[in-house]
């Protein structure tokens, strides 16, 4: 990666740590460019776009490192695939001592602009068919392996945020026992 590309890149991972810590109101481009060391003149040479630009860079970047660890349980049974889905939320949660969610969340309830909304919600269906296809190549049905796809989805993101609110993984690890038994039923 050249020097140039090395900063963009910097640039949008730190977008990303901020969103999921801060929120979008919380990821302003000085605070990117402190979290990056980044030059100040980064800003409209890597994104002449500004803000809205980054955002999408910063949601794609979140959106292919979850598509990317989910991938990794390809071929394993549907329990699996669940379990490696809640680790990597159980290690986000654990990592920043309930600090940091989902950076695609905080795009969603910050009430953005509609092709920021529209770009979260193909994210989200794009990871609802993904843990779907792994559910089914782990040996769940199809149509069930649909249904357990967004409730996994909805109900950990919903668990993410409750912990973060009430400084406590009880939540979580409720949600995820919930979706163990359920899972258990489904394969």
């Amino acid at each position: 990666m050249s020097p140039r590309e090395n900063v963009r890149s910097n640039m949008v991972d730190g977008a990303v740590m901020l969103l999921a810590t801060q929120g979008v109101e919380g990821t302003s481009f000085k605070k990117v460019l402190d979290v990056a060391n980044a030059p100040r003149g980064s800003v409209y040479h890597h994104f002449p776009g500004g803000k809205t630009e980054l955002l999408h860079a910063a949601l794609d970047r979140a959106s292919g490192r979850a598509l990317e660890a989910m991938e990794a349980t390809r071929g394993q049974g549907a329990p699996e695939v669940l379990e490696r889905f809640l680790t990597l939320w159980q290690a986000l949660l654990d990592y920043s001592q309930l600090s940091a969610g989902c950076a695609v969340v905080s795009v969603t309830v910050a009430g953005p602009d509609g092709d920021i909304l529209e770009h979260v919600g193909t994210i989200f269906h794009t990871w609802a068919d993904r843990l779907a296809g792994l559910f089914v190549a782990g040996g769940m049905p199809e149509e069930s392996a649909h249904r357990m796809a967004t409730v996994t989805i909805a109900a950990t993101e919903g668990a993410v945020v409750l912990s973060r609110a009430e400084q406590s993984k009880s939540p979580f690890d409720e949600v995820a026992s919930t979706l163990r038994d359920l899972i258990r039923g489904q394969s």
